[in-house]
């Protein structure tokens, strides 16, 4: 089992800002994504649709290592 760690940034700031997400949703969307691709800055992308946030897709952001995870959000936009 990967053992994933969350920034700084993540905790302070993500968590505040979206108090409704949970930790294991964004572990879940690295570890079951239906895409995943690299970003700028050496971060990576992930989606995945989450059962308990209503089907509705999540984006995580990791650093380059891949566990890591440092953003998270709904991405309404995304188109499977």
């Amino acid at each position: 089992m990967t053992n994933y760690k969350f920034t700084e940034y993540f905790e302070q700031e993500v968590l505040r800002k979206r108090p409704y997400l949970k930790k294991e949703w964004c572990i879940y969307a690295v570890e079951n994504a239906i895409r995943s691709e690299p970003q700028e800055h050496d971060r990576f992308r992930f989606w995945a649709p989450i059962a308990d946030f209503g089907g509705r897709y999540l984006r995580v952001i990791t650093l380059e290592d891949k566990v890591t995870i440092h953003n998270a959000f709904p991405d309404r936009g995304f188109k499977p």
